[in-house]
């Protein structure tokens, strides 16, 4: 079957996210990049969006369908290529995951995402974004400090990992004070030791501008 084809903009946390899953699962693909801000944005082309009616990334075609949602992408690849194994067996683990990722996915990453910010003005847009993240990470924070062991829930890699370092990595670009997140700031260090992480980084994709390569 032919390799999957993973529509991607460097700096997308969503799609940081399902490169990550890729890379765990030691899956090749190739990447079709999507700048997002480039020709008033390329995800509102007609080409892609046939692809995407949300006209968003990440897309990715594998298996003869495309998948929209990076969650929805990440799900697909447990239960088609079951190993590594992403998901705890532990039902109540498997929840505390599905917590976190929804938490960020659905609790932060939209408030703070691109097209929310152009909706609110220049002039409002720090203040906003920061806080969409520390309204989030209070919550985060407080929950992971009965969840978490090495990562977010126990020891183990798993899908709401895959959610943790594209948003983190915003804090920067937002000046977040992450002093009172010392378990966030812990589990985030920890997974950006780690290979698959690395190489799935913003810094290091095949669209990524050569004065932000690392």
């Amino acid at each position: 079957s032919p390799q999957p084809i993973l529509y991607s903009y460097f700096r997308s946390s969503c799609s940081w996210r399902v490169r990550i899953a890729l890379a765990l699962k030691n899956i090749d693909y190739e990447t079709v990049a999507i700048n997002l801000t480039k020709d008033g944005g390329q995800q509102f082309s007609g080409e892609f969006q046939a692809l995407n009616p949300m006209k968003q990334v990440p897309a990715l075609k594998i298996d003869g369908i495309t998948i929209g949602q990076s969650l929805a992408i990440i799900e697909y690849l447990e239960e088609t290529r079951p190993t590594p194994r992403l998901l705890p067996w532990d039902p109540k683990k498997r929840a505390q995951v599905r917590m976190v990722s929804d938490l960020i996915a659905s609790g932060i990453q939209p408030l703070q995402n691109l097209s929310v910010l152009k909706q609110v003005g220049q002039e409002n847009q720090l203040t906003w974004a920061q806080q969409a993240i520390t309204s989030g990470f209070n919550a985060l924070e407080q929950i992971l400090q009965s969840t978490a062991g090495r990562y977010c829930v126990g020891d183990e890699v798993s899908p709401s990992e895959l959610c943790f370092p594209p948003i983190y990595g915003n804090t920067n670009k937002f000046k977040v004070d992450l002093t009172p997140y010392p378990t966030i700031s812990r589990i985030n260090k920890s997974l950006l030791a780690l290979e698959a992480f690395h190489v799935s980084h913003p810094c290091r994709q095949p669209d990524t501008p050569p004065e932000l390569r690392a």
